[in-house]
């Protein structure tokens, strides 16, 4: 008797995904635990994984929208078979019946699905470098290009090159003042040039907005609409930080077998400025205050699909390598699409850095329902007072948003004043002082 493969729940809110890929073909055998396909959520990607053994049948095929609850696919009983089960719905036999190179391309992401229909390229011709050797879209982009350069650089293409001659010979004895004027030449036409690959003879293309990046749109909007959102500054002196790292970066990745970053050192003054000033950690929850006892500190990360917000949760009781360590896993969970739904939700404060795209100065927005976020900035040399002497020293500008209905001047101010001295002066941070 086959074994319905359902959309397992997905996360607090979620209710629908969009079948990514399939990582099993239709007759594969397949063991429980093995992953069968990725699903997208407007908040992450998530695998599906088999509960039981025996032959892979899918239901539903790659892009299509599917809910929590729904079967997609049927594992049956029995080993690998080379055709559908004669009891297998017509929709899965139809799916078995598509070649592969068709159903490589119906695996691609919708942007480059759009890039491989309007120009009329087999997604199979395309060497994909995504995870998985999944095209992505600079590979479909790429591929179209090279192709556009060798068929203009091709005999008979439209980029001609300029035909050299060789002058005639000249007489026996030519008259050695007269000198031969060089031949003038027509420049070749220029060839007209082709519009971009996805774009269309005005030079416009639209490609739909992702779940995730829909989902993002919306928490901004949100948080713009539902919050009093006001930013203070500050700048910090991180020549002592600095000055730390490098006399022990080698050490700390010996022993802890990760790199000491900045990160940590922002994310344990964080936790200590929290402490202090609880309202920036705490969240209205309609007439109510809600404080927390505990700092599940967001850390933004860019990936190909959008901003997303990994948490650490209880980072209060992290050590530096235990951050750092977190950051690292979490960051790359998040750019594979392997994060998972339960660690992106639930945060009390975020951080987020700027400066490693070289941002001087911004003014985040809040995550909703949390009251804080802060903003890290590129670090740049600048001449400081230091005494009755200029010196040069390490500097970065730091932002606190924060909801103003929540939390006043004087406590935004205070928290990013603390945080600046924990940093300057680390002996208070690891001291806790």
């Amino acid at each position: 008797m086959p074994t319905d493969v359902e959309v397992p729940p997905l996360g607090e809110s979620v209710t629908e995904a969009v079948l990514i890929r399939w990582l099993k073909s239709d007759g594969d055998p397949v063991a429980r635990g093995d992953t069968l396909a990725e699903l997208e959520t407007d908040k992450a990607n998530a695998d599906l994984q088999a509960k039981v053994g025996g032959v892979f049948r899918p239901i539903k095929a790659p892009g299509d929208t599917v809910k929590v609850g729904e079967t997609i696919a049927r594992i049956e009983e029995g080993t690998a078979a080379s055709t559908p089960a004669a009891a297998s719905k017509p929709a899965v036999a139809s799916y078995a019946a598509v070649p592969k190179a068709a159903a490589k391309s119906e695996d691609l992401a919708p942007a480059v699905r759009v890039l491989s229909e309007e120009n009329k390229l087999d997604a199979a011709d395309v060497t994909g470098t995504g995870r998985g050797g999944r095209v992505t879209k600079e590979d479909m982009v790429n591929h179209l290009a090279a192709m556009a350069s060798q068929s203009s650089n091709s005999p008979g293409g439209n980029g001609a090159a300029a035909n050299v001659t060789t002058p005639a010979p000249a007489g026996p004895k030519p008259a050695p003042e007269v000198k031969k004027q060089p031949e003038v030449r027509q420049a070749p036409p220029v060839p007209a040039a082709e519009p971009e690959p996805g774009f269309d003879d005005q030079g416009i293309k639209r490609v739909p907005m992702s779940k995730i990046r829909k989902r993002i749109a919306q928490n901004l909007l949100l948080a713009q609409q539902t919050a009093a959102i006001l930013t203070t500054f500050n700048e910090i002196d991180l020549t002592a930080i600095t000055a730390l790292r490098t006399k022990y970066k080698e050490r700390f990745q010996e022993v802890y077998g990760v790199g000491l970053g900045f990160m940590s050192f922002f994310a344990r003054a964080t936790v200590l400025a929290l402490r202090a000033f609880p309202r920036v950690n705490a969240m209205l929850d309609g007439d109510d205050v809600v404080y927390h006892n505990y700092v599940h500190l967001g850390i933004a990360v860019s990936t190909e699909r959008g901003l997303m917000v990994p948490i650490l949760r209880n980072a209060e009781t992290m050590s530096f390598a235990k951050i750092e360590a977190e950051i690292k896993r979490l960051a790359g969970a998040a750019r594979d699409g392997k994060v998972a739904i339960q660690e992106l939700s639930g945060g009390t404060f975020t951080i987020t850095n700027g400066g490693v795209f070289g941002s001087l100065l911004s003014t985040p927005i809040l995550s909703p329902p949390q009251s804080g976020i802060l903003g890290m900035h590129a670090i740049q040399k600048r001449p400081v007072a230091v005494g009755d002497k200029v010196e040069i020293h390490p500097m970065m500008y730091v932002a606190l948003s924060y909801d103003h209905r929540l939390v006043d001047g004087r406590d935004s101010v205070s928290f990013l004043v603390k945080i600046k001295e924990y940093l300057e002066d680390p002996a208070r941070l690891m001291l806790e002082i």
